[in-house]
């Protein structure tokens, strides 16, 4: 595997700093590739502007990004893509995802989602006309997403550390489930771009393991270690195909599909 590492938490020394240590060393030991974002280590820039559309220059795609004119992300995110026009750190993240063919991220779960940092990621490295955004050759007018798209042929992992207890993030848990809670990046981002989803490695009461002891801090490495190992060949979380049949028109799924049910979990194959 080509390993892209995508890792956000603020602290060397934390539980996640050490299974990202763990894992990375785990893949290279048996030959895999791996290259790293530390998002934090990197100071990396989470916020959008017009800055990041046309590298310092007034001229050519990033031109019309001028105070005067009206900033619409999408359209001059696309036209920048295009004419190489990106901002030198958007490249070099972007390059990174055409190396690899494997993204593991990892994140604290932070108020039911992913730090600020790491959001701010897709939303600069993921623009128009590179993750999406994709004509589709077969329907002219609709572009390729849900199981297709421009990251397509790829594969995922979400790796989250939690401090709530298993039984919170369970179906009827207080917290909300946790594959739930995962849709927005597991489907609405990865699955969105063409990648598939190996179901997450999820860590909870992570900040009780370090109070435990060595013993069950070695345990979770080597799950973590089993899981990576396995990534090509798990079976991805079997969201429904944009293109499939399932869905009409207007992006809705046909009523002949769980028929009278409603919610995120009619979007997955059961």
């Amino acid at each position: 595997m080509k390993v892209l590492w995508l890792f956000a938490h603020p602290e060397q020394r934390s539980l996640n700093a050490s299974l990202r240590d763990d894992g990375i060393r785990a893949l290279e030991e048996l030959g895999h590739e791996t290259r790293l974002s530390d998002l934090y280590a990197m100071g990396w820039n989470p916020v959008v502007d017009r800055s990041d559309y046309r590298r310092g220059s007034h001229t050519g795609a990033g031109a019309d990004t001028d105070a005067d004119e009206r900033f619409l992300v999408a359209r001059h995110s696309k036209r920048a893509y295009e004419a190489g026009e990106l901002s030198d750190d958007i490249r070099a993240e972007q390059e990174k995802l055409l190396w690899a063919d494997t993204v593991v991220l990892q994140f604290p779960l932070w108020w039911h989602g992913m730090p600020a940092i790491l959001k701010g990621w897709f939303d600069r490295v993921l623009v128009k006309g590179f993750a999406y955004g994709i004509p589709d050759p077969q329907a002219p007018g609709r572009s390729l997403r849900y199981g297709d798209g421009g990251l397509a042929g790829r594969r995922a992992m979400v790796l989250v550390t939690a401090g709530a207890t298993a039984a919170g993030f369970g179906p009827r848990g207080v917290n909300g489930d946790i594959n739930e809670l995962l849709f927005p990046v597991q489907h609405g981002a990865f699955w969105y771009m063409g990648m598939s989803v190996v179901p997450p490695f999820i860590v909870t009461s992570a900040d009780r393991v370090s109070e435990v002891g060595y013993v069950e801090y070695r345990e979770l490495a080597g799950r973590l270690r089993e899981r990576l190992l396995a990534i090509p060949t798990a079976e991805p979380i079997p969201f429904r195909r944009q293109n499939s049949g399932d869905y009409d028109d207007d992006l809705v799924l046909r009523d002949t599909i769980a028929p009278g049910q409603s919610g995120l979990h009619v979007h997955t194959v059961r």
